[in-house]
């Protein structure tokens, strides 16, 4: 009798507040999910945080001492998870970046390779971009992955003090010389012989991750960093 009245209730408040699937429109899909069932099983995992070393583990290592890094899923504007990352970062969708999260974090929490993580550190966002979108899309996605995967969150181990122009249309060259000096670390010695984890949404060059971690080195080289993104954008 209460399965049938909450499958009731569920209709009414359906019929009220229509719930569509981010990625293909469906309304055929549990009110608190983001994604329908098909397009959830679709998902383009990379495995990432398995097995060995990976190409782009090994790339951004050879010029920034990451100890790991890793995404949960290929990036590509015809899949499911683009609509996700659009809907956070474009159009204000907050329940958007706690499900990245989750997401994220089911990954992470099965990856033997990330267990030593000490702290989740989102990427941080300069305080006039933050006040114009209203959230950082990265502290979202932490909090989602905080929720499948009890590991700590690190709100101030670093800032962004500069408020740099858009990196989309830029070479990795000019990606890097856009993000030199726009990070400080206030409390070095908070990170001493930790073992950060930089949550982003998406990972296209890593410049942004390498400037940040350079500057989380210079200021304490006592420690281990580690990247972790949703998806990974192919060149």
């Amino acid at each position: 009798m209460l399965a049938q009245l909450k499958t009731y209730y569920q209709s009414i408040l359906h019929g009220f507040f229509p719930h569509h699937c981010l990625a293909c429109g469906t309304d055929v899909l549990p009110q608190n999910q983001l994604l329908c069932l098909p397009c959830t099983q679709q998902l383009p995992h990379t495995h990432f945080f398995v097995g060995n070393t990976t190409a782009i583990e090994m790339q951004l290592a050879a010029r920034v001492p990451f100890t790991h890094v890793g995404s949960a899923f290929y990036y590509d504007k015809t899949a499911a998870i683009h609509h996700l990352v659009e809907a956070v970062k474009y159009k204000g969708n907050k329940a958007a970046g706690i499900y990245l999260g989750k997401l994220l974090g089911a990954s992470l929490s099965q990856s033997a390779k990330m267990q030593a993580i000490t702290h989740l550190v989102p990427m941080p966002l300069h305080i006039k971009k933050q006040q114009k979108r209203g959230y950082n899309q990265a502290l979202l996605i932490a909090e989602g992955v905080q929720q499948v995967w009890r590991k700590p969150i690190a709100y101030n181990f670093v800032l962004r003090t500069v408020n740099t122009e858009t990196q989309t249309k830029k070479d990795r060259v000019s990606r890097w010389q856009n993000m030199q000096n726009v990070f400080s670390v206030p409390h070095p010695e908070l990170l001493a012989h930790q073992h950060i984890l930089l949550i982003d949404d998406v990972l296209t060059t890593g410049a942004t991750m390498e400037a940040c971690a350079q500057a989380i080195f210079t200021a304490q080289p006592n420690c281990q960093v580690s990247i972790a993104t949703v998806a990974y954008a192919k060149d």
